[in-house]
């Protein structure tokens, strides 16, 4: 059983169709699916649809494209919204300097409340991060009151940031980037990884792994990355997928519940 921790089922030819996604998933061997948010206005329709089906989970959280449009969403909102239980983490939040959709100090900020909020709560956090390792590091590693874990979703980030993020607790999420020919550096640290803090998921609709790439990802496609993973590390596909599932229940604990 593998479980695509990252997927944006309410999106554009996900969110259509979900029962439809969800059943070509299980076809695939897929049987549980973090549904995230990035935007205030989704936070309804992703925890509706973890509602609404079984396996399927919900984060509540502010992109850090999305920063600038959400200057009043601060940790208060965030724990009010994780009362519901099938809301299991804080995100996706974090700090992109790629794009700089919005204002870095902005995104700072609103990185700051989704980690007072993870803290708060005990939920984990999930963490985007591009061309700002130095200021995510910085951010996760400030004192603050309660225990503080999550995961580096989608990572592409250096070999340093993943041991930096790993003796913070962090868990390290692969997506299907890890399987294109160009991502040499990102498959010499995916063998690194320790087991018992690996991920897998698709970001679908985004990022269609080797072979289906070029076709708009869905929650099945988490087979091909896992099937890609296991070979790199020289590892049984059925070991990884029961590591990967184990790991994720422990991670996000409230799917025990």
């Amino acid at each position: 059983m593998l479980i695509d921790s990252h997927c944006h089922l309410n999106y554009a030819g996900l969110g259509d169709d979900v029962p439809g996604v969800l059943a070509r998933a299980r076809a695939a061997g897929v049987r549980g699916f973090l549904a995230i948010s990035c935007r205030l206005s989704e936070w309804p329709h992703v925890i509706a649809i973890a509602d609404a089906h079984d396996g399927v989970w919900a984060s509540v959280g502010i992109h850090p494209h999305e920063a600038d449009d959400h200057p009043d969403t601060d940790a208060a909102t965030l724990i009010a919204a994780t009362a519901h239980p099938r809301v299991v983490a804080i995100g996706e939040t974090g700090l992109d300097y790629y794009y700089d959709k919005s204002d870095r100090a902005r995104q700072q900020a609103s990185f700051r409340s989704h980690i007072t909020a993870a803290r708060a709560t005990g939920l984990p956090l999930i963490v985007h991060t591009r061309e700002a390792e130095a200021d995510t590091l910085a951010l996760l590693k400030e004192p603050g009151e309660g225990r503080l874990t999550g995961v580096i979703h989608c990572f592409t980030a250096s070999q340093a940031f993943a041991e930096e993020a790993l003796a913070l607790g962090f868990y390290i999420s692969l997506s299907g980037i890890v399987t294109f020919k160009s991502a040499r550096d990102l498959q010499a640290t995916a063998q690194t990884i320790p087991a018992d803090r690996l991920l897998v998921e698709t970001d679908a609709p985004y990022l269609a792994p080797v072979p289906m790439r070029g076709k708009p990802c869905e929650p099945a496609f988490v087979a091909h990355t896992a099937r890609f993973l296991a070979k790199l590390r020289g590892e049984a596909l059925d070991d990884l997928a029961a590591t990967t599932t184990r790991n994720f229940h422990a991670l996000f604990a409230k799917t025990r519940a």
